[in-house]
């Protein structure tokens, strides 16, 4: 769920924030946890906030490779901005980007300019800028926000495409299973009606169950009806989600699945930000949300252990949040001072580890798939003709 939070920074006066959080304890910790000392906070209407999301989507890596390509031909900041705003054609990106011409006219640096715009830059995205901002690389930053976004997509990308097929199959071989259950099988259990005891008894079960379709199939669509529209209210509650999310992550082959890739999620975004210039412990705050939340109270025991002086491969080790590899790479990057590099290459190889088990996994689930559907609508093809094959036999 989504909350609205208003909070103070330092000088910087009154900001909105929106945050993703279970509840509004937790809205509330996160915005402390970026520094904020929050004024109030307020739930947002789902549906509010989708309007919000489609009026004000705002295409944040189009405009930093462009505003990359403006600041590289040697374009200042603002005159890059205003030339971005003169070319954009879509009203609402234009006011947009008025919005953090205004802001930066003002006096006011980029990242609380990108911050204040109605935009709803990433936090991530703002940490970054906000870092290069005191070493006066913007223009590295940018890239490497639109190096980091890009793959990213490319991870999810493989996730979704190597998804795609298995939920395909499964969506056509169910209506084909339910349409022979729902329309077929009532129909056959007239023809038998009168063969009673004769049936074999899956066959008689099958016929009972085609005879009690055709006696409350209105009550049973409507159930249907009611069952899938609590089920995509339920998938619309955060809560909800939490609990399956959970409840993949007790399964000992997903779960771990699932820890792998929050971990190189977090160790790319990690190693982006102190590329950038941002100290360890601001940055570990600022990745902290990539987390699952029964992660979060472990990175914050590790952010403690760093703090009392502890290093970051001890402080990791010690709150579970490596992997073998990853121990290895970090004690690599203290030693050799490339803690982002490494922490990114660490992001690398796992993700790399996550690609191989996914094409395993869907080689070895499609036919699996397959031969289950297949053996389902054989079966009940079989049981609706086996009568026919005998009473064809005692003719003969």
């Amino acid at each position: 769920m989504q909350f609205e939070v208003k909070a103070l920074k330092g000088s910087e006066g009154p900001t909105a924030l929106l945050l993703e959080a279970g509840d509004i304890s937790d809205a509330s910790s996160q915005a402390v946890a970026q520094g904020y000392t929050v004024i109030s906070v307020k739930p947002k209407q789902a549906w509010l906030a989708m309007s919000i999301r489609r009026k004000s989507e705002f295409p944040f890596i189009s405009f930093s490779q462009e505003l990359l390509a403006l600041l590289d031909a040697g374009l200042a900041l603002v005159e890059a901005l205003e030339t971005l705003a003169e070319k954009e054609e879509r009203r609402e990106i234009k006011k947009i980007l008025k919005q953090i011409i205004a802001c930066l006219h003002e006096g006011h640096p980029l990242s609380y300019s990108l911050r204040q715009s109605a935009a709803n830059f990433p936090p991530l995205y703002i940490a970054t800028v906000r870092a290069s901002e005191k070493t006066g690389a913007l223009s590295e930053a940018l890239s490497r926000f639109v190096t980091y976004q890009s793959q990213m997509d490319g991870v999810k990308r493989q996730v979704v495409s190597a998804s795609i097929y298995p939920i395909l199959l499964a969506g056509v071989g169910g209506l084909v299973t339910l349409f022979m259950l729902v329309y077929v099988v009532p129909r056959f259990s007239h023809i038998y009606a009168d063969m009673g005891g004769d049936l074999p008894l899956l066959s008689r079960l099958l016929m009972q169950w085609g005879k009690f379709l055709s006696a409350n199939g209105g009550a049973l669509l409507s159930a249907v009806l009611l069952l899938l529209g609590a089920s995509v209210y339920a998938l619309g509650r955060p809560a909800f989600r939490q609990w399956i999310l959970h409840q993949l992550w007790l399964i000992p082959a997903i779960g771990a699945r699932m820890h792998l890739y929050q971990l190189a999620r977090f160790y790319r975004s990690l190693g982006m930000l102190l590329r950038g210039g941002m100290p360890v412990v601001t940055a570990l705050q600022m990745v902290s949300d990539l987390l699952q939340f029964s992660l979060r109270g472990q990175l914050s025991l590790a952010s403690a252990s760093i703090r009392e002086g502890r290093s970051i491969s001890q402080a990791m080790e010690r709150h579970e949040l490596t992997t073998p590899v990853a121990l290895r790479m970090l004690r690599v990057g203290e030693r050799t001072g490339r803690m982002g590099e490494m922490m990114e290459r660490i992001a690398t190889f796992h993700e790399e580890e996550m690609a191989r088990w996914m094409e395993r996994f869907t080689k070895l689930f499609e036919p699996l798939l397959m031969i289950f559907i297949g053996l389902l609508i054989g079966g009940i093809v079989v049981l609706m003709y086996f009568p026919i094959f005998e009473l064809a036999g005692s003719i003969q």
